[in-house]
C-alpha cells in the first residue's frame, strides 16, 4: 500500500511525510477520534511482527523524556508527535549537562523495566522548546524517540542481532560488544550515551571514518580526541560511559544520572545557590529556640521548590549559628552565592519577622523585608519570603508550597517545630522527645502529612541506631510513611523510608528499588534519600563506586555534615579508593575531632592496608567516643588482634555482651580476624534480628572470605541476595 497525504491508517489521517528509512517511514498524522497530532511510523516487511511485542511493551513506559507511544496497528506504531530538532553539539557545558540528564532519566528508565534501547544516536533525541515541569517555558526537554531496535533484556536472549544475523545500530554510536555482535546488557546503551554526550559537547563524533568500516575499526580501537573546552569532571564522565571494556564503565543508566548531577552542582558553572543560616531568637526566651529554627526550615523546605537553586541543607547551614563571621566567608565554606539571615520575635499570637537576602560575593542586600503579623500569618510569610527570593534570583517558584492542599492547625504546626528540633540533636533522649512532639501533632491534626512524615523518620533513625530494635518499628515506619503519602499524593519524600524497610526488614529488592527510583527522580531529591539508596541497595550489591558518588551529592548539599564525610570516606574506602577514603575522613575530624565514626573507618582503612598500629590508635579513639556502640568496640578488639594483644581483645568482646547493639559489631570483628564461622554464626543472629547492617555489609571486601565459604549461601539465601535473584 503506498501511502499519500490523506491516506487514513485506522482512525488516523495522515497529513505529510517526516522522514523514511530502510526499516519504512514517518508520518505527521491526525487522531480524527482524540483530535491531536500524532506521529506514525510505518515498519515494512518482517519489521512489523519483529517488533511488535517491544513495542507494546515500551507503550506501558510513561516517562516525561520518552516519546510515547500510544498505539500499535498490523504494520505501524502512532507515537507521540514532538516538534523540535534533533540534539546537536557543540552546546553550553550546563545546557549539555541539562540535557544529558534528561536523556540519562529516560533510558534508565527504560532499563528499569528491562528494554534496551540499542540505537542511542543524536538523530533519536529530539529537542523541544517546552518544559514538561513547570520551569521556564523555553527551557530545553529532550526527548526520546524511536525504540526501533529495542529489545527485552531476558537472562537468554541474545539482543545483538537481528533475525536474520546482521548487526543492528548505527556504526558511530555503537559501542563494541554491539560492533563485534556479542550479547549486549545495559552498559552497551551507557557506551552509546557517551558517545552522544561527547558529541554534544564538542560538535564531532568520537569516531568517524570515510567508511563504515573505518568507523566501526575506531570504535573497537581507537580513544576520542580530548575535550578541550569541558571541565575534567565532565570528560571523566564522558571518557569513563567511552570505557571499551563494559566492566570499566558506569554500571548503570543510574550511576551515570548521579554523576551528572554531581558535575552539575560543581564549583565554576555559577549555578544559584543559597544557604539559609538559623534565624535569630529575638523572644527574650532561649526556649523559643526552636520556632526561629522552624521557621528557617520551612523557607529551606519551600526553596527546594525552586528549579535551578541549590539550596544548602539544613545541618551544613545551621553549623554557623551564633558565630560572627563574614557572611562571605560562610558562603565559601557553603559553596553558594547568596546567603539569608533573619530574626524572630513571637510574642501572643503575633509575630514579626525580618529576612535579608544578602550577595555573596559582595555583601550587598539582593532584598530585605520585614513581616509584622498574626501568628495566624505565619504559613504566608513562608511562602512570601520564598517569592521574593525567587524574584531577586530571577527564578520561578514551583510545586506545593504555592498552593497548599493542606493548612495545619497551629498548634500541631508548633508541635512539629518542636519535634523536628529534637530531631535534629540526634542522641536517643532527643529522638524520643521528637517521637513524643510529632505524635501530639498527629493527635490535634491527623491530616498533617508532615507530622506523620517526621513521626516515620524519628522510629526509622531508632531502627537504625539500635535503639529500639529494628523488628519493633519496621511496620511503624511503614504505617507512618504511607500516612504522609496518602495525605500528601505529591510529597514523594517518604518513599525512601519505605524502600529503606522494603531493603532492611523485608529484604524485598524488587519493591526497595521501586520506592528508591521513585524517591530520586523527584526534583529536588530530598535529603538523607541518597544516603539510603547507596546503604540499602548499592552497598548490598557490591556497587560501592555507586554508592560512593551518591554519598558525594549528600555532601555537596551538605559540606558540613560530619555524618555524611563519614559515610562517604567508608563507601570510598569499600570501592577500593583509600587514598580518597582517608582525605574524607581527615574533613570529617576537622569538623568533629571526636566523631566516633570517623576514627572507625580509619581503623578500617588501616586494617585493610596492614597499617596495624595506626589501627589501634584510630580504633581507641572510637572506641573511647562511643563505647557503647558494638561497631567501634568491635574494630579496636580486631585491631588488637592484628597487634597480638589477644587478651585485650577479648575483654572487650566480654564487654560487648551476648546481645551486642548492634549485632554487626560482632560480625565484624570475627571478620575482620577471618575466624570465618564465628563470623557466620554471628551474622544469622544479625539477620534474625533484623540488624540493618547486615545488607549495608553484605559486600564489603573484608567479608570476602566468609562469601567464598560453604555457609554464605544459606546467609544470602535469607536476605534474598542468592545468585539467580537478578540482583546479586
Amino acid at each position: 500500500m503506498v501511502l499519500t497525504p490523506g491516506t487514513y491508517l485506522g482512525p488516523y489521517k495522515l497529513v505529510a511525510v517526516l522522514g523514511a528509512g530502510g526499516m519504512g517511514e514517518v508520518w505527521k498524522a491526525c487522531d480524527t477520534r482524540l483530535d491531536r497530532v500524532v506521529a506514525i511510523k510505518r515498519l515494512t516487511g518482517q519489521h512489523s511482527a519483529r517488533f511488535e511485542q517491544e513495542a507494546r511493551a515500551i507503550a506501558a513506559l510513561n516517562h516525561p523524556y520518552i516519546c510515547q507511544i500510544y498505539d500499535v496497528g498490523s504494520d505501524y506504531l502512532v507515537l507521540e508527535y514532538v516538534e523540535g530538532q534533533h540534539v546537536r553539539g557543540p552546546l553550553p557545558i550546563a545546557e549539555a549537562l541539562g540535557l544529558a540528564l534528561q536523556i540519562a532519566s529516560a533510558v534508565a528508565e527504560a532499563h528499569r523495566h528491562g528494554i534496551l534501547h540499542r540505537d542511542l544516536k543524536p538523530a533519536n533525541i529530539m529537542v523541544t522548546g517546552r518544559s514538561g515541569g513547570g520551569g521556564s517555558s523555553d527551557a530545553p526537554v529532550a526527548k526520546l524517540l524511536d525504540f526501533g531496535l529495542a529489545k527485552l533484556i531476558t537472562a537468554a536472549a541474545d539482543v545483538t542481532r537481528t533475525m536474520e544475523g546482521t548487526v543492528l545500530g548505527t556504526a558511530a554510536y555503537m559501542s563494541p560488544e554491539q560492533a563485534e555482535g556479542r550479547p549486549l546488557d545495559a552498559r552497551s546503551d551507557i557506551f552509546s550515551f557517551g558517545a552522544v554526550l561527547y558529541e554534544m559537547l564538542c560538535g564531532t563524533r568520537a569516531f568517524d571514518g570515510h567508511t563504515a568500516a573505518q568507523v566501526l575499526s575506531a570504535v573497537l580501537r581507537d580513544e576520542p580526541a580530548p575535550l578541550l573546552h569541558a571541565p575534567s569532571a565532565v570528560e571523566r564522565i564522558v571518557r569513563r560511559c567511552l570505557s571499551k571494556n563494559p566492566a570499566d564503565r558506569f554500571q548503570t543508566m543510574q550511576e551515570v544520572k548521579t554523576s551528572l548531577e554531581g558535575a552539575l552542582t560543581k564549583p565554576g558553572h555559577l549555578q544559584p545557590s543559597i544557604a539559609v543560616l538559623p534565624f535569630a531568637n529575638m523572644s527574650g526566651d532561649k526556649e523559643q529556640e526552636y520556632f526561629s529554627d522552624g521557621l528557617a526550615e520551612e523557607i529551606i523546605n519551600a526553596l527546594t521548590h525552586i528549579p535551578g537553586l541549590k539550596v544548602t541543607a539544613r545541618t551544613s547551614a545551621f553549623a554557623f549559628r551564633g558565630r560572627e563571621q563574614d557572611i562571605t566567608k560562610i558562603a565559601e565554606a557553603l559553596r553558594v552565592t547568596t546567603v539569608l539571615e533573619g530574626s524572630v520575635r513571637r510574642a501572643g499570637d503575633r509575630i514579626r519577622v525580618s529576612a535579608q537576602l544578602i550577595n555573596a560575593r559582595d555583601g550587598y542586600h539582593l532584598w530585605s523585608e520585614r513581616f509584622d503579623r498574626k501568628l495566624a500569618d505565619v504559613f504566608a510569610i513562608q511562602d512570601e519570603i520564598a517569592q521574593a527570593i525567587a524574584g531577586a534570583l530571577q527564578l520561578k517558584l514551583v510545586g506545593e508550597r504555592t498552593d497548599r492542599l493542606h493548612t495545619p492547625a497551629l498548634p500541631a504546626y508548633d508541635a512539629v517545630l518542636r519535634g523536628r528540633h529534637h530531631l535534629f540533636k540526634a542522641s536517643p533522649e532527643t529522638w524520643t522527645r521528637a517521637r513524643e512532639c510529632f505524635e501530639h501533632a498527629i493527635a490535634l491534626d491527623p491530616a498533617y502529612a508532615d507530622a506523620h512524615a517526621y513521626l516515620g523518620l524519628d522510629y526509622f533513625f531508632m531502627g537504625m541506631a539500635g535503639i529500639l530494635p529494628l523488628r519493633e518499628v519496621a511496620h511503624l515506619v511503614r504505617v507512618e510513611a504511607q500516612r504522609a503519602l496518602d495525605l500528601k499524593p505529591s510529597e514523594i519524600g517518604p518513599r525512601f523510608l519505605l524502600g529503606g524497610i522494603a531493603a532492611a526488614y523485608d529484604y524485598d529488592w524488587k519493591v526497595a528499588t521501586a520506592h528508591f527510583d521513585a524517591a530520586l527522580a523527584a526534583n529536588p531529591v530530598i535529603p538523607n534519600t541518597r544516603w539510603a539508596y547507596a546503604s540499602f541497595c548499592s552497598n548490598p550489591f557490591g556497587r560501592f563506586h555507586e554508592s560512593a558518588a551518591n554519598m558525594q551529592l549528600e555532601v555537596e548539599q551538605d559540606p558540613l555534615n560530619v555524618l555524611w564525610r563519614s559515610i562517604l570516606a567508608n563507601h570510598l574506602h569499600h570501592a577500593g579508593m583509600h587514598s580518597q577514603a582517608i582525605k574524607e575522613v581527615e574533613k570529617a575530624l576537622d569538623l568533629d575531632e571526636n566523631f566516633w565514626l570517623a576514627h572507625h573507618n580509619l581503623a578500617e582503612i588501616y586494617i585493610a592496608t596492614e597499617k596495624f598500629a595506626e589501627a589501634v590508635i584510630a580504633g581507641e579513639k572510637a572506641y573511647r567516643s562511643a563505647p557503647w556502640n558494638s561497631m567501634a568496640t568491635g574494630i579496636l578488639a580486631a585491631a588488637l588482634v592484628r597487634v597480638g594483644e589477644r587478651r585485650g581483645a577479648q575483654a572487650l568482646i566480654e564487654q560487648m555482651g551476648d546481645r551486642p547493639v548492634p549485632v554487626w559489631g560482632r560480625v565484624g570483628y570475627h571478620l575482620l580476624c577471618s575466624e570465618i564461622d564465628a563470623a557466620a554464626d554471628w551474622y544469622e543472629k544479625a539477620i534474625q534480628e533484623r540488624d540493618p547492617f547486615a545488607v549495608v555489609f553484605a559486600s564489603v571486601p573484608y567479608g570476602k572470605g566468609l562469601r567464598e565459604s560453604q555457609r554464605w549461601p544459606k546467609l544470602a539465601k535469607m536476605m534474598n541476595l542468592w545468585q539467580g535473584s537478578g540482583l546479586a
